[in-house]
């Protein structure tokens, strides 16, 4: 499997930081260690709390039935037992899952006066979050590369993508994506918390319970940048080169019509690519600051939110064949096992 080698890398990252980093020399012993976190997000637009509840509700809702329908059309429809559809609706189930661990608490927290999280669950919030988020990352990947074997090597499609790779394949993503995410909440809560305990935004991310931590966080910061890169950059780079060579495939094809068919089994894939690594890239790779602020907040809700509703949304309204799943699913006269 091509993710494999992923395991070696994040050993490393695991085991090395705690060799550099003499954690327990980090941590006074005549403190007040931190116990529990105010999540502060959107708490200065007071006015807007209840219509912002609405509108998240309202998307919040829009993902689960978006997310529920896609997996239910692919499992039903036996048409849809392809590996294209098999990633499409793990995805979907990581970014229902991946919604779960946030959108909840927020909804709760805009309408609560006292909006906390304990130590305990905000290191539990933080690492499915960026597990989910990781895997994601690495089955678009997948995706890519299913892609790239359907239209450059049609022939042998059948063995490159059989099921038994595909389960490697997902297994393999979801491993890697929750030891990347182990690694990066180990080194965020591995620092003392000794000072405020609010957080300036509407769930556990890293920079804003980083900015709350006592003591030297450079070396952390450099590490989880670095892991960080790791996870959007070196997927990206896989997606691009399959994609060159996808376009050089198609560039091949003697008919308009065949070149067009070939790129339309690609542009859905390509929208939540851009989409998804260009948000997560912004937040992620840039400098750290040391303030959260709206701007910052509502960036997030761009892949927090927005992404996972994307994901359904552009498979069903470009896809055709799930367009007909859909339709015949909510037919049940005559809904059948067969393509049409």
């Amino acid at each position: 499997a091509p993710l494999l080698f992923l395991l070696p890398f994040l050993t490393f990252f695991f085991y090395f930081p705690r060799v550099v980093i003499p954690w327990g020399q980090l941590t006074p012993e005549n403190i007040t260690m931190v116990t529990e976190f105010f999540l502060l997000g959107f708490s200065n637009l007071q006015e807007m709390q209840f219509l912002l509840f609405v509108i998240f509700l309202c998307l919040y809702l829009a993902i689960l039935s978006g997310n529920v329908t896609i997996v239910s059309v692919i499992i039903l429809e036996h048409s849809l037992h392809t590996p294209m559809y098999f990633f499409l609706g793990v995805l979907s189930v990581s970014e229902t899952c991946y919604t779960f661990v946030i959108l909840p608490k927020m909804l709760t927290n805009l309408l609560s006066v006292l909006r906390t999280i304990s130590f305990t669950g905000c290191a539990v919030q933080m690492f499915f979050f960026l597990g989910f988020a990781a895997n994601n990352c690495l089955l678009l990947v997948v995706m890519g590369y299913d892609r790239y074997a359907a239209i450059c090597r049609p022939l042998r499609y059948p063995i490159l993508m059989n099921w038994r790779t595909c389960r490697i394949l997902v297994a393999t993503c979801g491993v890697s994506g929750f030891l990347i995410s182990m690694v990066i909440t180990d080194l965020v809560f591995s620092l003392p918390f000794c000072k405020s305990n609010k957080i300036n935004h509407y769930f556990c991310d890293i920079s804003p319970v980083m900015n709350l931590a006592c003591g030297v966080t450079y070396v952390n910061e450099l590490f989880i940048f670095i892991s960080s890169a790791f996870v959007l950059m070196v997927p990206f780079v896989f997606i691009c080169i399959s994609y060159g060579f996808i376009v050089s495939t198609i560039v091949k094809i003697p008919s308009a019509e065949g070149k067009l068919k070939a790129f339309s089994t690609c542009i859905s894939h390509l929208t939540v690519v851009v989409v998804h690594y260009g948000c997560a890239s912004f937040v992620y790779l840039r400098p750290s600051s040391r303030v959260t602020s709206v701007k910052d907040q509502l960036l997030t809700v761009t892949y927090t939110i927005i992404t996972p509703l994307l994901n359904p949304m552009v498979y069903s309204l470009r896809n055709r064949a799930v367009q007909v799943a859909i339709q015949k699913m909510f037919n049940w006269g005559e809904f059948s096992h067969k393509a049409i």
